[in-house]
């Protein structure tokens, strides 16, 4: 049985997790999650991604059960391996949607926040539970927490083990949208379908720059925009755009609603 679902309309790609009872991220889904995202790499018009899970929590994590058997180099290369899978769905170029209820936890929480939108039911929490076994974020966690909301914050998570409550996760700016359960797949809908009629390419163009600042400071991102800024005026969504709003200006109108096609 297939532990996720791939599907694709209208600009896009939906991820579906399946592994009930608690959505672990086990060795056999992480492998199904992967040839997702390669699948992902070869898609025309590909405008936005959505992740989503079934059943009441989003994820508890990843599958330990096999950990104690590994032996060093089966551990060193499966942690390679998830990781570079996390790295990528990270990387992916156009904005990605993660839709979260329940618990999200462990790596559950480490996959979210490889996303650029979190959209949290109410009755979502997050928590690293890593120190109650012992080991750390496997997958990065703790490190993109700190990205968000501050050292001191992801590291009293980290130490505690404390379920955050979604609303917690809202006002510290780990998440984007807090909203009631009944309409968490419509929020995230109405994010998709802004991505799938907006300025696909000023939206990469965003995410890679958010990406340097992570990596290495507002300086970093600088030293990106000349060149970034030399392509997106390439870019017919751009260029049709300017040029209404050139003519709006002139003509002493508002300037309209331009129509973009991600090119």
């Amino acid at each position: 049985m297939s532990l996720a679902t791939y599907s694709f309309e209208n600009g896009i790609a939906t991820i579906v997790i399946n592994n009930p009872p608690q959505n672990r991220l086990s060795k056999d889904l992480m492998f199904e999650f992967a040839g997702m995202l390669e699948q992902l790499k070869n898609t025309q018009g590909l405008r936005g991604v959505f992740l989503r899970s079934e059943g009441p929590d989003f994820s508890f994590g990843g599958d330990i059960t096999p950990w104690l058997d590994r032996e060093d180099e089966q551990t060193r290369q499966e942690s390679d391996a998830a990781i570079m899978i996390c790295n990528a769905f990270e990387d992916l170029p156009v904005p990605v949607v993660v839709a979260i209820q329940g618990r999200c936890a462990g790596g559950g929480l480490e996959m979210a926040l490889r996303a650029d939108v979190l959209v949290a039911a109410e009755d979502a929490s997050f928590s690293h539970p890593e120190k109650t076994i012992g080991v750390f974020t496997l997958l990065g966690g703790v490190q993109r927490v700190a990205d968000r909301v501050g050292r001191t914050r992801a590291m009293k998570w980290a130490l505690t083990a404390e379920a955050v409550s979604a609303q917690e996760a809202l006002d510290a700016g780990l998440i984007t949208q807090l909203v009631p359960q009944a309409e968490l797949l419509s929020a995230c809908d109405e994010w998709l379908a802004q991505l799938s009629t907006g300025p696909t390419l000023a939206h990469t163009a965003h995410k890679k720059l958010l990406r340097a600042w992570s990596n290495g400071g507002v300086k970093a991102a600088d030293n990106l925009m000349t060149d970034m800024a030399v392509d997106i005026f390439k870019s017919e969504d751009a260029r049709n755009a300017i040029e209404g709003a050139i003519k709006a200006f002139l003509a002493g109108e508002e300037r309209p609603t331009f129509e973009f096609n991600g090119k």
